[in-house]
């Protein structure tokens, strides 16, 4: 499996990793350490306590990791968890509401850890 087909895979926008990070031999390398990374952890943790910080904190990290790596649809719904738990913004959608948006996003980083697993082994 090459990246472009990994990208198609995830869902992930090839061309602005490409342009973030020049060449295939880095995003390779970063797309890789996605799986090691806490992200996806620290945000579960924090949206089974519905810590506002923690989810906050955690879905802003995911937000610009994986903007970085070019995966706009997980950066995106990271994105309104952000909004919606930024210090000074009046939440706006309810604990339903945020619970079943961190599902979606939830399920996307696992797809994406999925196809990475594929590609590592392809």
């Amino acid at each position: 499996m090459t990246l472009e087909e990994l990208y198609t895979q995830m869902g992930g926008n090839y061309d602005h990793a490409k342009q973030i990070m020049k060449m295939d031999k880095l995003i390779d390398k970063y797309v890789r350490k996605l799986k090691n990374s806490d992200v996806g952890i620290n945000l579960a943790a924090a949206a089974e306590k519905m810590d506002g910080t923690g989810l906050f904190e955690s879905a802003h990290a995911m937000k610009g990791v994986c903007a970085n790596l070019g995966l706009d649809n997980i950066a995106a719904a990271a994105e309104e968890i952000t909004e919606e738990f930024r210090p000074g913004n009046n939440r706006t959608m309810s604990d339903e509401a945020v619970k079943a948006k961190l599902q979606d996003l939830s399920e996307m980083y696992q797809n994406a850890l999925v196809c990475i697993e594929k590609y590592e082994n392809s």
